[in-house]
C-alpha cells in the first residue's frame, strides 16, 4: 500500500503553486498567524523524506533485492548438496559392493585353482576332469579381472562423488556466509532508515498545536488565506498535506473529494436548510443533519472537508472511510465520530 514515503519528489514539485516551499515553508499569508505556519512546516518536514532518508531507502531497496537472490543462491546450493550427498551415500554402497565382489572373485580363483591342484595329482589321472578344473580356474580369472575393473570404475566413481560433495558443502558454506552478510546488511540500515524517520513524531507535533492553529486563524481568517486543490478550497496552511492525502489515498485505488471552505452565509443557508431550531443557539446535534453554529464551523476558516469518493458522502463502511481511518493521521487529519465525512485538523 502506497504511503507518504513512496511519493515521489515529482508530487511536491506539482503543488508549489499551492504552498511554496524552499526549505521551510514560505508564509501562506501574510494574515496566517504563526502557529498555523509552524503546523505547514511541521507537516511539510513529514510528509518529505530527507535525501539522505531516500538515499538509503534506495540503497536498503537494493540491499533487499541482493538477499532475495542470495537466499535464491542457498536453496538452489541446498538442492545440490542434497543431490550430491545422496550420490555420495550411492556411490559408498557400489564401492562397497564392487570390492566384495571382487574379494569373493578372488577367493573363487583360489578355490579353483586348488581344485585344479587336486584334481591334477589324483590317481588314476582324469584328463577329462583336469579339463573342467582347468576350465574353472579360466572363467575364475576372468571374473577376478571383472570384478576388479568394476571395483576400479566403483573407487574411481566414489572419488568423484566425494569432490562433488565436497564442493557442494564448501559452496553451500559460502552462500550462506554471504547470504548472512546480506541479512545483516539489510537489518543494519533498516534500523538506520527508522531512526531517520522522524515522520510520525513531526505528525504529532503538529496535532498537538491544531487546536491552537484553528484559535490563532478563526479571527484573522479572510478568503485569501485560502487556495485550491483539486477543486476543493482549503486553508493554505493544510493545502500541502491535504493534497499529498489526496495523492496517495488515489494510488492505493481510492479517489477521493469533497467540499472544504464555506462562507458564513453558507453556514447560516445550511443552518436553515438543515432544519436547526435556532441559527445562532442551537447545537449543532439539534439539526437533521449535523450543522454548526455560524462562526463555530472549521469549514468557514477552509480547516474542514466534507469527504466525497464517486460523488458520495463517505460512510462508515465505504472503501474512502476505510483508508482514511488507517492513513488520514499520518498527514494531519482526524475525522469527527458522528460524521464519518467529516475530517480536519482536530477532529471538531
Amino acid at each position: 500500500m502506497t504511503t507518504r514515503s513512496t511519493l515521489t519528489a515529482a508530487i511536491v514539485a506539482g503543488i508549489t503553486a499551492i504552498l511554496p516551499f524552499t526549505g521551510t515553508p514560505a508564509p501562506a499569508s501574510a494574515a496566517v498567524p504563526a502557529v498555523a505556519q509552524r503546523w505547514a512546516t511541521l507537516m511539510h518536514r513529514s510528509l518529505t523524506p530527507s535525501p539522505e532518508y531516500l538515499a538509503l531507502r534506495r540503497t536498503l531497496a537494493a540491499q533487499r533485492a541482493t538477499l532475495a537472490t542470495r537466499a535464491g543462491q542457498v536453496t538452489a546450493g541446498r538442492v545440490a548438496h542434497e543431490v550430491a550427498q545422496t550420490e555420495l551415500t550411492s556411490a559408498v554402497a557400489a564401492d562397497a559392493t564392487a570390492r566384495t565382489r571382487s574379494a569373493l572373485a578372488v577367493e573363487a580363483l583360489t578355490s579353483a585353482r586348488n581344485n585344479l591342484t587336486v584334481v591334477s595329482q589324483q590317481r588314476p589321472r582324469s584328463g577329462a576332469a583336469v579339463a573342467v578344473a582347468k576350465k574353472a580356474v579360466t572363467d575364475a580369472a576372468a571374473t577376478v579381472t571383472t570384478r576388479r575393473a568394476e571395483a576400479r570404475t566403483a573407487a574411481a566413481t566414489l572419488r568423484t562423488t566425494q569432490a562433488t560433495a565436497l564442493t557442494a558443502t564448501t559452496d553451500l558454506d559460502n552462500m550462506i556466509t554471504v547470504w548472512q552478510t546480506a541479512a545483516t546488511a539489510v537489518r543494519t540500515n533498516q534500523q538506520k532508515l527508522i531512526a531517520l524517520d522522524d515522520s510520525a513524531e513531526l505528525a504529532a507535533q503538529a496535532a498537538a498545536i491544531s487546536r491552537d492553529v484553528v484559535t490563532g486563524v478563526r479571527p484573522t481568517f479572510t478568503v485569501a488565506d485560502a487556495t485550491t486543490v483539486y477543486g476543493i478550497t482549503v486553508h493554505r496552511s493544510i493545502a500541502f498535506a491535504f493534497q499529498r492525502m489526496l495523492d496517495a489515498a488515489k494510488a492505493d485505488g481510492v479517489p477521493l473529494s469533497g467540499g472544504g471552505f464555506r462562507t458564513r452565509e453558507r453556514q447560516i443557508e445550511l443552518r436553515k436548510i438543515n432544519g436547526c431550531p435556532d441559527i445562532w443557539t442551537a447545537p449543532a446535534s439539534s439539526c437533521r443533519v449535523p450543522t454548526a453554529i455560524p462562526g463555530k464551523s472549521l469549514h468557514e476558516i477552509g480547516m474542514a472537508i466534507d469527504v466525497t469518493s464517486g460523488g458520495r458522502s463517505l460512510t462508515a463502511g465505504s472503501a474512502g472511510f476505510t483508508w482514511l481511518a488507517a492513513h488520514a493521521d499520518e498527514y494531519g487529519f482526524v475525522n469527527l465520530p458522528s460524521e464519518p465525512w467529516h475530517w480536519s485538523i482536530t477532529g471538531g
